[in-house]
């Protein structure tokens, strides 16, 4: 399940992807066109800036912008820097895992299978697909 912080950060990004990207957009004004209280996005933005996705500037005239153009941006790449991995069973999540049944189990190849399509669905939308 995606929690409130992949949504909330996804959310935060299309904000920012339909404002003018030359300037920085204040975290109230966000918080307020999105319904979401500013203190919890304070925690969301931190880990975007942390992970590279965008970039803050504090004092007047100070908010947040994104790094790149919303087509750089697979969604997948924004939900696991919140989420951590999407990986739907601990013997993928972790390369090294070591599953005692790993060699016998007959469940194997269909998690493999649901997490490549996950993969391949959330890394094959960026934040300009969500824009239209």
């Amino acid at each position: 399940m995606i929690s409130t912080r992949g949504r909330y950060a996804l959310r935060v990004m299309i904000d920012l992807a339909e404002q003018e990207n030359d300037r920085f957009i204040p975290l109230k004004d966000i918080a307020e066109r999105q319904g979401i209280s500013k203190k919890y996005l304070e925690i969301i933005v931190k880990e975007l800036v942390t992970g590279g996705f965008l970039k803050g500037a504090s004092g007047k005239g100070g908010g947040y912008k994104l790094c790149r153009a919303p087509e750089e941006y697979p969604v997948g790449e924004i939900l696991e820097r919140m989420e951590g991995t999407l990986s739907s069973v601990a013997c993928l999540e972790d390369p090294n895992y070591n599953c005692p049944r790993r060699e016998a189990c007959q469940t194997l190849p269909m998690w493999t299978e649901f997490d490549e399509m996950v993969h391949d669905f959330f890394y094959g939308r960026t934040l300009a697909d969500l824009l239209r």
